[in-house]
């Protein structure tokens, strides 16, 4: 009876582990892009304080419209270029004029991995 018990036990801490790894992993794949940005604009320490907020802030925003199956691709690509327009602001008194082109074709992917892995 004993075995049966830590035997139950065991699997219920392996499955708690299992599902707290998927959900960690999956968050960290967010804020991993998050971070390949930062580091493609090659931002100072100042300007990763600045920045990083207002990307985290916008990443899941477009990974939702990304996998939204129900709408089509030009609404996918207004709907990201919305969110765009909201953090340029922010963005163009943060970075410099090479670190905005940067931003610029980095969006521009954005929208065409929206498209063409999840569009219609």
């Amino acid at each position: 009876m004993k075995k049966r018990i830590y035997l139950i036990t065991a699997a219920l801490c392996c499955g708690v582990l299992v599902s707290a790894s998927t959900s960690n992993a999956q968050k960290a794949g967010g804020m991993s892009k998050v971070e390949a940005i930062s580091q493609q604009l090659d931002l100072t320490p100042q300007q990763k304080l600045k920045i990083l907020p207002i990307l985290r802030e916008e990443a899941p925003k477009v990974e939702a419209i990304k996998n939204d199956n129900s709408l089509s691709k030009i609404q996918k690509v207004q709907k990201i270029r919305a969110i765009h327009q909201q953090t340029d602001p922010q963005m163009k008194t943060i970075l410099s004029q090479e670190q905005l082109q940067k931003l610029k074709a980095i969006r521009q992917q954005a929208i065409r991995d929206a498209t063409q892995t999840y569009g219609r």
